[in-house]
């Protein structure tokens, strides 16, 4: 899991003439380059910083409301930074933040100046992924250009604003930004509720929705027998619930059986009633996008992963990264995993004779739902093999 909600910066400039919005020239192509997906659908991308030589590893996150840096980057780096006198929000906490002011972002082909990048700290995302994660990007870059993201093809290309045409096919939908965008969405499972939503690409998840909407709307049917899971984001780790919905609908597009978290939503992120959740990347994943923020539009066309079955997969158990070596924590009890007998602490050495120690190849490995699998682990420096029947979310 992610990051959440960050900070409203500055709206972009555009023409208005009435209430309506006109552009003179078509958006023109600046440049484009690949990105890598990390579990989930979550969308890591290379940048450098300033005039560093070394490239970052940066998330890119609708659900952001501005740009960031890893605490621990600023501080390989020696980046200064100064109080910034905000906070940031995110799923376990608030957080006052200090930032580097206007400062540069380069990508292959793109230069983007006076950046104003808010520090944090993304120790927990680095763990989660298996991969140094030095950022998140959001409105403050998104806010100034037109961006598209291919799935299919693993690639973003960003364009200058202006007029465009959108694929014949597909939907597009007029978010409304309260800092973020927020599209309509429609759920069905005891009930059928149309409610707004973040639209949120840094969320490695299909749909979550605030436990007291659930409470006030009993929208998940009563059989629905959620099970606990540890999920981590902006301020740590956190204790949800994780059930399904029959059905979601965004745009004319139907999804079937879907994931969803329950949120306990303490700090009020959500901001319950006026929104009751989000949309994340396990469901945008099956759309190519096209991001356009200075006419606040987004376009869903249908890709090759539109078919894509979800994980219903549940071990009830973290597996993170540290100094090259994966590690078992957060075991809920009564899990799969508790019954194994896993225990916090564990080394993975193995799973299913891969022994490559790979985060994102293991977790891959123990989606199959229903599988007794084989885990080899190192505890108390003997190695032991554990069996472990995958469960189901249901």
């Amino acid at each position: 899991m992610r990051t959440f909600f960050y900070l409203l910066f500055t709206l972009s400039s555009f023409k208005l003439l009435g209430q309506e919005m006109y552009w003179e020239k078509p958006a023109k192509f600046i440049t484009s380059f690949p990105f890598k997906q990390l579990n989930g659908g979550v969308i890591l991308i290379k940048a450098r910083f300033d005039n560093l030589s070394d490239t970052f590893n940066f998330i890119l996150d609708t659900g952001s409301g501005g740009i960031s840096l890893d605490s621990t980057t600023t501080e390989k780096y020696s980046i200064p930074h100064v109080p910034s006198g905000r906070y940031i929000y995110g799923i376990a906490g608030v957080r006052k933040v200090d930032y580097a002011p206007k400062q540069t972002l380069v990508f292959p082909g793109l230069k983007v100046d006076s950046l104003d990048f808010y520090i944090n700290n993304y120790e927990v995302l680095t763990s989660v992924y298996g991969i140094k994660i030095d950022g998140i990007i959001g409105y403050s870059f998104l806010s100034r250009y037109v961006v598209k993201v291919d799935f299919d093809s693993l690639k973003i290309s960003v364009y200058q604003p202006g007029y465009i045409t959108y694929p014949p096919h597909g939907v597009l939908l007029h978010p409304s930004f309260q800092g973020l965008p927020i599209v309509p969405a429609t759920i069905k499972d005891s009930k059928e509720f149309t409610d707004n939503y973040f639209f949120d690409t840094g969320a490695g998840l299909c749909l979550l929705i605030s436990s007291h909407f659930n409470e006030d709307s009993s929208v998940l049917l009563k059989r629905r027998k959620p099970v606990e899971i540890e999920v981590q984001g902006m301020g740590g780790k956190k204790r949800m619930r994780l059930s399904i919905v029959k059905q979601l609908e965004i745009g004319n597009y139907k999804f079937r059986k879907v994931p969803t978290y329950l949120f306990e939503d303490e700090f009020n992120v959500l901001a319950y009633p006026q929104r009751v959740g989000l949309v994340g990347d396990d469901i945008l994943r099956h759309f190519n996008l096209i991001i356009n923020y200075p006419q606040k539009e987004i376009h869903l066309t249908p890709n090759t992963h539109f078919r894509d079955p979800f994980d219903y997969s549940y071990t009830g158990m973290t597996l993170y990264s540290l100094d090259g070596q994966v590690f078992v924590d957060d075991i809920v009890k009564g899990s799969p995993a508790d019954k194994s007998g896993l225990k916090n602490g564990d080394v993975v050495m193995g799973i299913d004779n891969n022994f490559t120690g790979n985060l994102e190849v293991y977790k891959n490995l123990l989606q199959k739902t229903g599988y007794k699998i084989d885990i080899l682990i190192m505890r108390e420096n003997k190695p032991l093999i554990i069996s472990l029947r995958v469960g189901r979310i249901r």
